[in-house]
């Protein structure tokens, strides 16, 4: 049985401490903050309540699984799912209207047909089901095992199947990005793109760049679909949380690790801010590339992955709106408001361009009655991925809330205050530089796409939570505690789940 010291109480950090502790382990969490949940927060205000991290759960049987795994309730005992119906309306720049229902791909292509134009349907669901080959190829080195040790095979092999477009007297093409997808396989039609490229745009991915294989970003929502939280995403954290003290993981919270102690070439322990130094045979980090660097000093631990360097990896904006006026029957839970000027758009966040005047948001309106005070008030959350470091002006709120505008009715004339949590925030509370989120890990792109493994160069010191593989999002970080518990309990010969 050892004694595990675990940096960070964020979600995988969580994770992993649980499934340690019921595998016989001691699992110590230090955290700098005064609460557990790192990205997944909650804000409360006048009667208010809003997620300030994720406000939807896609692929929860990861976190069935932790729970299974974990003790005798299983998670819905604890925190009750609802299958959002529709998964999304999305609203076009050119005002096009369409609800996408929830884990039904045939239902989508009908949607669209209605949308978008007859034939609409038959080319988005082409274009699924070799995004169904993508995922097949690279689910499991990517999400159930740990990462490769010749993970330059993920990085130099594209999954995606993309159609070889004949062109007379000149070379074939395919598609090697997503843009190009659009292009070539979704017959160019900008709400198409539009759908496709937003996938990308919100985990911060260049849709110019971002392989072919970001296409099991789709595939992902619209086959296993997407699920509400009853309390918010923070009531999963509560969950995590409760589950870790049920298995006696103990926590320390405003407790800000300084250093990871190296003894005989191996993780030995970490210091604390007040000097103090505990022991431990595994150290388990769930923190930023820039902390853990800071941890270590004088050494790197991270391997030779290249992924991209934290200070380039885009951050979100979040705005809490709190509104007089109940909620409107057949709100949708989410909708996605696309942007007005997709080339302005792309040049702001990944070319140093100024603002788009009307910036593609999220709008998620749950409707979850915990949240606001009374059945008279609606609280309202609206979410689009900023440059890392950005500053918001005063324009930069207005062009999110005119975006906005365009599917709350109302919005100004309803609005009582309004909260904005911006990437500074998001740097305070992760200590990720310019306030980055990371991306899932993807294959192809020359390994820029994928995460360090969560075993490092320094003996007896793991990596776990969004930095590391398999990457950023709910599902991934969650899974990265499994991979991470399994390499201590059964060592480097541990090759994932069954």
């Amino acid at each position: 049985m050892a004694r595990i010291a675990v940096i960070g109480a964020g979600m995988g950090a969580m994770a992993a401490a649980a499934r340690l502790a019921v595998a016989g382990h001691r699992p110590v969490v230090f955290e700098r903050a005064s609460t557990y949940g790192g990205a997944v927060g909650r804000f409360e205000r006048d009667g208010f309540a809003f997620d300030t991290g994720p406000g939807l759960l896609p692929l929860p049987a990861v976190y069935r699984d932790l729970f299974v795994k974990t003790g005798k309730e299983p998670l819905e005992d604890l925190v009750p799912l609802t299958q959002v119906e529709p998964a999304v309306r999305h609203v076009f720049a050119d005002g096009t209207t369409t609800d996408l229902p929830n884990a039904r791909r045939a239902g989508v292509a009908e949607a669209l047909d209605t949308a978008v134009g007859a034939g609409a349907g038959e080319l988005w669901s082409a274009f699924m089901n070799r995004a169904r080959e993508a995922w097949d190829r690279s689910r499991r080195p990517l999400l159930e095992e740990p990462l490769w040790p010749n993970w330059q095979v993920l990085a130099d092999r594209e999954p995606y199947p993309a159609v070889a477009r004949r062109r007379l007297l000149r070379k074939d093409r395919t598609a090697t990005t997503l843009t190009e997808i659009g292009a070539l396989e979704l017959g160019g039609d900008p709400r198409l793109v539009a759908l496709l490229e937003q996938y990308a745009l919100a985990y911060g991915l260049d849709p110019r760049t971002a392989p072919a294989s970001a296409a099991v970003l789709p595939y992902m929502e619209q086959t296993f679909g997407t699920w509400a939280v009853s309390g918010g995403l923070r009531a999963l954290a509560d969950a995590v949380y409760a589950r870790c003290l049920k298995r006696r993981v103990e926590f320390r919270f405003d407790a800000a690790v300084t250093r990871i102690v190296v003894k005989d070439g191996r993780a030995a322990g970490v210091e604390l801010a007040d000097g103090s130094v505990e022991d431990a045979e595994f150290v388990v980090a769930g923190v930023a590339p820039g902390v853990l660097d800071g941890l270590l000093p004088d050494r790197s631990v991270r391997g030779e992955v290249p992924a991209r360097p934290e200070s380039s990896v885009p951050s979100r904006l979040t705005v809490h709106l709190a509104l007089r006026g109940p909620r409107p029957e057949g709100t949708p839970h989410r909708t996605v408001v696309h942007g007005a000027d997709r080339d302005a758009e792309l040049a702001w966040l990944f070319d140093g361009g100024p603002w788009p005047a009307r910036p593609t948001v999220a709008v998620l309106r749950t409707g979850d009655p915990s949240q606001v005070p009374d059945a008279g008030h609606e609280a309202v959350t609206v979410t689009v991925t900023v440059p890392p470091h950005a500053r918001v002006s005063e324009a930069g709120l207005e062009a999110v809330l005119t975006a906005a505008e365009r599917t709350v009715s109302g919005l100004r004339d309803r609005l009582l205050w309004h909260e904005t949590r911006t990437p500074q925030d998001i740097a305070e509370a992760t200590g990720a530089a310019g306030g980055a989120v990371p991306a899932p890990a993807l294959a192809a792109a020359r390994g820029s796409l994928l995460h360090p493994a969560n075993g490092t160069d320094l003996p007896g010191l793991f990596a776990v939570g969004g930095w590391s593989h398999p990457g950023g999002g709910l599902p991934h970080v969650g899974m990265s505690g499994a991979l991470v518990a399994g390499l201590i309990v059964e060592g480097p010969e541990f090759r994932g789940s069954q």
